[in-house]
């Protein structure tokens, strides 16, 4: 097959064994999330464990952003199997397994305090499989290929989340959490097993010397292929890009809610049509992106993003509407899956493959700053301006990221400027014996 025809044809892209491999390390990468939140406060509660204390919990997830502190040490050490991407891969997947597993040993009632270190273990393991598997997703992509890459790894994401949220409580009604746990770490053998089997991307770049270099060098390297004035606007865009449908995300239940749907109508569309509308958002991101390349496809997404906003406006003129409610939540959910597809996608393509553990990790803290940090305000605005005027700003912080757009991926251009080459080069996985000899 020519590189030609496999960046002009997004069924050939998708067709390619490494999205199945992709689709199986995306489940792996999304087991972990709801084990040290939803699943945990449930267990807890039936524990009769008082609510402050639960609410106090979600402290454990800090590792899922704190993740870019570690990920340098993934970019300097080339464990002694497997190669330098899946070789992390592995490791983190093994310590999750034994330490969901763990979870099994703990009694809420009797000791609080290590099920709490035993919970920030999972979440300190879950973030740093997340390090090792963006690191090796950017690595066995080319640019076209990205957005393709990152929708079916979206999409085992979701399964998994939806596998871990229903099985677990469906588990629950039958047996003790402890033992609900033990079985639900066996499911990380899926991801281990196709660590096994995935072929291992072509790293011919030395390794960072040293921990120092490591921290260092990538910030040098994105500064010099970038610019120093272009990296403003570039980080800016990262910021800003998905703000408009996280700014409007952030508030859609409490909206809705207020509107009269009941909390079953909200529940079982979000969950519903909304999920399966963002995963054909991100298959159809990835399949525009295949065809279109990564700069006119984020062009299109922020465009269709800003303007799915204004069916929530519609609605919050038109009252109580079932049709409209779900046609709004379709949309939005479309839109969000069009822009995780190009916003993951820019973000591999701007990664240096010697450093993308550590440039990868830094940039998408960037990107989720936006989403839990900015969006603080938006219960404030949405009291001060009304909802129709709230949906209407939502529709305008789509005008920022494309008023950068020219700057850092204009249209007459295939990729972004500043991105750093990525060819998608493997090595079959029964080829990896030992480190790869890097070329320095």
């Amino acid at each position: 097959m020519s590189e030609t025809t496999v960046k002009s044809s997004p069924f050939r892209i998708f067709g390619q064994p490494k999205m199945a491999v992709l689709l199986l390390l995306g489940f792996s990468s999304g087991l972990p999330f709801y084990l040290t939140s939803k699943t945990l406060q449930a267990w807890m509660t039936t524990a009769k464990v008082d609510l402050a204390t639960i609410g106090f919990f979600s402290l454990v997830t800090l590792p899922y952003s704190l993740k870019f502190v570690w990920a340098p040490v993934m970019d300097r050490y080339i464990p002694p199997f497997l190669g330098r991407r899946r070789g992390w891969v592995l490791i983190t997947q093994v310590l999750l397994l034994l330490a969901i597993a763990a979870m099994s040993l703990h009694d809420p009632q009797r000791g609080l305090q290590m099920l709490a270190i035993n919970a920030i273990a999972i979440a300190f393991f879950s973030a740093s499989q997340d390090i090792s598997l963006d690191a090796y997703r950017t690595d066995v992509l080319q640019d076209r290929e990205m957005g393709a890459g990152a929708a079916v790894f979206v999409m085992g994401y979701r399964i998994a989340m939806i596998t871990t949220g229903a099985l677990a409580f469906f588990l629950a009604d039958r047996m003790p959490w402890q033992t609900v746990y033990l079985i639900l770490s066996t499911l990380i053998l899926v991801g281990i097993a196709t660590t096994f089997f995935a072929p291992e991307p072509v790293l011919t770049d030395a390794p960072p010397r040293t921990l120092v270099e490591a921290v260092v060098l990538p910030f040098a390297d994105f500064f010099q292929r970038v610019g120093i004035g272009r990296a403003v606007f570039v980080l800016l865009f990262i910021v800003t890009y998905k703000y408009s449908d996280s700014l409007a995300g952030s508030m859609t239940t409490p909206f809705l809610l207020q509107a009269g749907f009941s909390q079953s109508e909200v529940g079982a569309v979000f969950l519903g049509v909304g999920v399966i509308a963002t995963i054909l958002g991100v298959v159809t991101g990835g399949a525009t992106i295949g065809r279109l390349g990564i700069n006119r496809s984020l062009w299109i997404f922020v465009i269709f993003q800003g303007l799915s906003n204004l069916t929530y406006y519609g609605l919050s003129l038109a009252g109580m509407n079932h049709t409209f409610m779900v046609a709004a939540i379709v949309t939005e959910n479309f839109g969000l899956g069009l822009v995780t597809a190009g916003m993951t996608a820019y973000l591999m393509s701007m990664c240096n493959k010697r450093f993308t553990a550590t440039q990868f990790a830094l940039l998408s803290s960037l990107m989720a700053a936006s989403r839990d940090i900015l969006v603080a305000p938006a219960g404030k605005i949405a009291e001060s301006v009304g909802w129709p005027e709230f949906f209407l700003i939502t529709v305008a912080m789509a005008i920022p990221p494309l008023v950068l757009l020219p700057f850092i991926a204009p249209w007459s251009r295939d990729v972004p400027i500043g991105a750093a080459p990525h060819t998608g080069e493997t090595i079959p996985a029964k080829a990896v014996q030992a480190p790869l000899a890097p070329r320095r």
